[in-house]
Formats: C-alpha cells, sequence, structure tokens
C-alpha cells in the first residue's frame, strides 16, 4: 500500500454505533440519510444505517464523521469504482 513514497492510512473509530469517525477520506461521492459513498485512500467505503447525516467535514485533513444508527460498513471490490456504471453500478456489480 505505497504510492509515490507515500503510505496510505486510514482509521476507523466508531462509538456505540452511532457515532462513525473516518480519516483518509478523499472525496465523498454521495449520501443520504441511509448511506454514504466515500471515496477513501484505501478504496471506496460505503456506509449504511438509519437517520445518517454529516457531523464534521474537513476534506482538507481528509476526515469526516458521521452520526446516526450505522448498521453496516464494507469496502467496494477493488476496479469497481473505476468502470462507468453509474452508482448503482458501483454498488453492484
Amino acid at each position: 500500500m505505497v504510492e509515490q513514497g507515500k503510505v496510505k492510512r486510514q482509521e476507523v473509530k466508531m462509538l456505540n454505533r452511532k457515532l462513525l469517525e473516518i480519516s483518509g477520506v478523499l472525496n465523498v461521492e454521495s449520501f443520504d440519510s441511509e448511506e454514504f459513498l466515500l471515496e477513501t485512500e484505501c478504496g471506496f467505503l460505503t456506509i449504511k444505517g438509519q437517520n445518517l447525516h454529516i457531523k464534521n467535514l474537513s476534506l482538507e485533513q481528509g476526515l469526516v464523521a458521521i452520526e446516526g444508527l450505522v448498521h453496516a460498513l464494507a469496502y467496494l471490490e477493488t476496479g469497481t469504482q473505476g468502470k462507468s456504471k453509474g452508482l448503482f453500478g458501483k454498488l453492484f456489480k
């Protein structure tokens, strides 16, 4: 996981399934109250839950904090994000 001399690093911290703090975030691709799709240094990450919303966002620092009830976290398969199938193509290969 080394790219141009830089080590990729990501931390995911969750507190009681209600607060999620993620570092290494490059971009917020899409979000709503039930699902977030984040581009991170370690790949595309989906977060599913209920009443999800952004508590804090700093793309300059690569940090995102999400509040709500978290049901699932999953990384998408490598290469899936490069295909131009749109959001549903990324999620349901």
